[in-house]
């Protein structure tokens, strides 16, 4: 077996303001997170974690100072139907979310829909046709 992820984790400015549009997005966050400096979700065989600057200064010695361009990545998250990715994409751009891509069919028989996070990490929401 090959060298598979354990873990994904994001950066953030922001505890309360990323736990807040991740709780939206649907992920199951434990409640008291929020004066926390690193917060952990345990999925199916995955750990999502959130870490803020300060804590990540801790482990990643050579990463003192992150700025808007580092740890540049894409989540993407699934959603069964056509209809669930539309209805999750216009309640989090009714929260006040920046779509980044608005939903579009592929050529690959997947649609898609993009939400930039509130630290600017790009949330890709897809369903199967």
């Amino acid at each position: 077996m090959g060298l598979e992820i354990y873990m994904i984790g994001v950066i953030v400015e922001d505890m309360p303001r990323a736990l807040e549009f991740y709780r939206r997005l649907g992920v199951d966050i434990p409640e008291g997170s929020e004066g926390k400096g690193h917060v952990e979700v345990k999925m199916s065989g995955l750990t999502f974690f959130l870490t803020t600057k300060n804590v990540n200064a801790r482990w990643d010695p050579a990463r003192q100072e992150i700025s808007g361009s580092g740890y540049r990545m894409i989540l993407e998250f699934y959603l069964k139907t056509r209809e669930a990715l539309d209805a999750k994409y216009a309640e989090m751009i009714a929260y006040g979310y920046e779509s980044h891509v608005a939903p579009y069919d592929t050529p690959f028989n997947t649609y898609f829909a993009m939400i930039n996070d509130p630290d600017g990490n790009t949330v890709l929401l897809s369903a199967f046709e």
